[in-house]
């Protein structure tokens, strides 16, 4: 473009030029849009709606729902109405007006629905129907004041409720899009029998009848109505007058059993009918019927039997129809294809349900004796070796408690499943538990039971290692010999063929069912030890016992078993060795060095198991005794420190055998260190260096020893524990030291660290010695400072300081150089 143009020339072609480039841009724009369409037909260039003109407002009710509160409050108002005039204007007219009246009315309402139908207004047509419905219930409280006044009024009410349920239902049959007059027939339906029995004054169980009869129609009603709301309605009514019949059964299933046994037995044939043709209902139905059957035989039972045996008469009952439970599963597994009855599933869970609900309740009215068995004896209330027998208190429970356990074990025995085991077997060790105290049994004998209990716990809890092992007991097994799919070293399980996966999965119930019985088997171990301390003999039997009993859980077992065996056996010797000292009074601190023959033994034990899983369980409660000993040792420091120095002697031969050095080397070395401190302390040594030495030097070989392996090992780490353990509380003892003969033995030691440190460049020697050093000697020094100050003139301490200052002033950066360096050369040593 031409600048040489005047302003105004220019300013046109400029105005010019813009208006061509606005042109040319709406020309490629229009071309773009028609390229878009052409390449992407489906994708449209937006266009402009528009603007909508503003919705209205959404209406918060709908006409249907509008029309239908009109109509509700429409039916209302004239049932009012009707009630009204019924109650308040009829005295009024005459017997001819209140007839027509009422006949017009109650026609005209249940008449004109008809022609609402006819016309599509359904909800008016109900609405109608209803108040019709309502306007007879009134004809028939009019005609009992007029015509029948001297009417019994239950007996009238009965008639008339039986006469409209069946008028209801036949208008509602005729117009069978109204629905209100079916579930409203079926609502008065519940009246007429429960009614007639109070009229003629039939009693409670006449009562129950009634309603029980009614209930059986409800429940055809049900299965046979195909109208929901029907259905709904005799569902409810059913299960209300039912449940109020068999509640009636079972009170009177307790006081008069032969009365209440025709009523419970119908009640539980009609359920079982019902869960076998409604399916949705058949678990529910069959319980309650499972109940009912179980209440009618024990109440049958309960006048032929003591009162004692009431509760093992109900069991007794609930046992068999849980077993008709187990029936029905064996005939629905074999039934076929003919006409043979086969319980559904929920019929048969039904009646286990029931079965094992009343049993259950059974089993806890029968844990009092066991509590009392498996805790009596750990509630001791005499001194231990009295020989007196305290029995535990349980008032006024029947002895037949334990046939209850039997016959729930015996129950679940049969039954095919792992938690059924489980409760087997917890239940036969609860029955053996509760004998003694529901049975009264000596002392011997009942020490005996417990003792026979724990035995046959561990043999159950011993049968999956058994099969693990591939003894003959089982199926053959793999060599899980250490509870982790190897077998141990130098035992001949190792050659044992491995167990296949399913094998493995098979095992895994018998594990659980294993570990149970091994909780079992403990319960009563520790029972047993605490019945045994009664008397001095049975302390020494139960304990031998036990030790036997572990040791072969520890040797016959796998995996966790093994484990916790070897802990018992080890602690049934430590009971042994310390009930044979406590017999041979010699008093705590004797009876812990005796104890000390117990970690002495378990580390002989363990070295020649070495690496086996048993070993750490064995050495490990080993240990957990000789702290035992250590704490009875403790009221006579002398034998405090000889146990002490003893428990040194076995962990340093422990510490011998490589896998147990690291820590048993450390442990040895502490045992040392205090059996030495408590001897001095015995001796009345004050001085602090006969504490700190036997530290420092074991703590210096073993930095020499660990610089050896690693010469880059820092010196801190290595001498500065060792060292500081001896020149700090030195360094402490000559502040308070009148005498020259420590600071001068310190200042040399110091001395000698200092040089060793510097010599074989070693920060930690080199830093203590010489700060220890130089505090010591400020120690010696300060009685001459102090004089020499004392005697100089007052400005003199200024001005030295003064000089001082200047002199540091004057070579300041020299000093920094100087500091820089001796920080590089501590740096370099180690």
């Amino acid at each position: 473009m031409d600048s040489s143009l005047p302003p105004a020339e220019e300013l046109v072609l400029v105005d010019r030029e813009l208006a061509r480039l606005d042109a040319r841009r709406a020309q490629l724009l229009v071309r773009r849009d028609w390229l878009l369409r052409a390449l992407y037909p489906q994708v449209s260039a937006p266009v402009a709606a528009p603007a909508p003109f503003p919705a209205p407002p959404r209406p918060e009710a709908t006409p249907r729902s509008t029309q239908n509160v009109l109509l509700t409050l429409g039916g209302v108002l004239l049932t009012v109405a009707a009630l009204v005039f019924t109650l308040v204007s009829w005295g009024s007219m005459g017997i001819g007006g209140r007839a027509a009246v009422l006949a017009v009315v109650t026609s005209a309402a249940l008449l004109a629905p008809v022609a609402l139908l006819r016309r599509g207004l359904g909800s008016t047509a109900v609405s109608l129907a209803a108040l019709g419905l309502v306007l007879t219930l009134l004809d028939a409280y009019a005609l009992h004041r007029v015509a029948l006044p001297d009417t019994d009024g239950l007996a009238y009410a009965a008639v008339a409720s039986a006469v409209l349920a069946g008028a209801w239902a036949a208008y509602g049959s005729a117009l069978p899009r109204l629905r209100v007059p079916l579930p409203a027939a079926v609502i008065a339906a519940q009246l007429p029998l429960p009614l007639g029995v109070l009229a003629a004054d039939g009693g409670a169980l006449a009562f129950a009848w009634a309603a029980l009869a009614t209930a059986v129609l409800d429940l055809a009603a049900v299965l046979r109505a195909g109208i929901p709301a029907v259905r709904v309605t005799a569902g409810v009514g059913a299960a209300a007058l039912g449940g109020w019949a068999l509640l009636t059964g079972l009170g009177f299933s307790v006081t008069v059993p032969g009365r209440a046994a025709p009523l419970l037995l119908v009640a539980a044939a009609v359920l079982l009918l019902l869960a076998h043709r409604h399916t949705p209902t058949a678990l529910a139905s069959a319980t309650v019927a499972g109940l009912a059957v179980v209440a009618t035989l024990g109440g049958l039972l309960r006048p032929a039997l003591p009162d004692v045996w009431a509760v093992p008469g109900y069991a007794l009952c609930a046992v068999v129809v849980a077993s008709v439970a187990l029936w029905g599963r064996g005939a629905a597994d074999t039934a076929g294809s003919g006409g043979r009855f086969v319980p559904s599933r929920g019929m048969r869970l039904g009646l286990a349900a029931a079965g094992g609900g009343v049993l259950a309740l059974a089993v806890a009215w029968a844990l009092p004796p066991v509590v009392a068995g498996l805790l009596g004896p750990l509630a001791r209330s005499t001194d231990i070796w009295s020989g007196t027998h305290a029995r535990p208190i349980l008032p006024d429970h029947p002895a037949t408690a334990p046939l209850v356990l039997l016959l729930a074990a015996a129950a679940l025995a049969v039954v095919p499943r792992l938690w059924a085991r489980c409760g087997a077997l917890l239940l036969v060790w609860g029955l053996l538990t509760a004998l003694p105290v529901s049975l009264g049994l000596p002392y011997a004998v009942t020490l005996l039971l417990q003792l026979s209990t724990a035995a046959a716990a561990l043999a159950v809890a011993l049968r999956p290692a058994l099969l693990a092992r591939g003894l003959p007991s089982g199926d053959p097994a793999g060599g899980d010999a250490d509870g982790e799919g190897h077998a141990a070293p130098g035992t001949w399980a190792g050659w044992a063929p491995r167990r296949p996966a399913a094998e493995g999965r098979r095992a895994a119930p018998e594990s659980v069912v294993g570990w149970l019985a091994y909780g079992c088997g403990l319960g009563s171990a520790v029972g047993a030890v605490a019945l045994g301390l009664d008397t001095r003999a049975a302390t020494f039997a139960v304990l031998g016992v036990l030790a036997v009993l572990f040791g072969g859980v520890a040797v016959l077992g796998t995996g966790g078993r093994r484990l916790v065996g070897a802990v018992g056996a080890v602690l049934a010797v430590a009971g042994l060795v310390g009930a044979g000292a406590a017999a041979a009074e010699l008093g705590a601190a004797l009876s812990g060095l005796v104890l000390l023959a117990v970690p002495a033994a378990t580390a002989g034990v363990g070295a020649r198991l070495r690496r086996h899983p048993v070993a750490v369980a064995v050495e490990g409660t080993g240990a957990a005794v000789g702290l035992c000993a250590l704490g009875l040792t403790g009221g006579r420091p002398a034998l405090l420190a000889l146990a002490l120095a003893l428990g040194g002697v076995v962990a340093a031969a422990t510490a011998v055998r490589p896998e147990r050095r690291v820590v048993a080397s450390w442990v040895a070395a502490a045992l040392f260190l205090l059996a030495t401190w408590v001897r001095l302390a015995v001796w009345e040594v004050t001085t602090p260096e006969a504490y700190t030495l036997p530290v420092t030097v074991p703590a210096l070989l073993v930095g020499v020893l660990r610089r050896r392996r690693d010469p880059e090992a820092s010196s801190w780490a290595a001498y500065g524990p060792g060292l500081a353990a001896t020149l700090v509380p030195s360094l402490v003892a000559v502040w308070a030291d009148p005498h020259w003969v420590r600071p001068l033995l310190l200042g040399l030691a110091a001395l000698v660290v200092t040089l060793v440190g510097a010599r074989f460049r070693l920060q930690a020697p080199l830093l203590l010695g010489g700060a220890v050093l130089a505090l010591d000697g400020l120690h010696e020094l300060a009685p001459y400072v102090v004089q020499v100050v004392g005697a100089l003139p007052r400005w003199l301490p200024p001005a030295l300081v003064g000089l001082l200052l200047l002199a540091v002033g004057a070579t300041y950066e020299q000093r920094l150089r100087d500091a820089r360096r001796l920080r590089e050369r501590l740096g370099r040593m180690r």
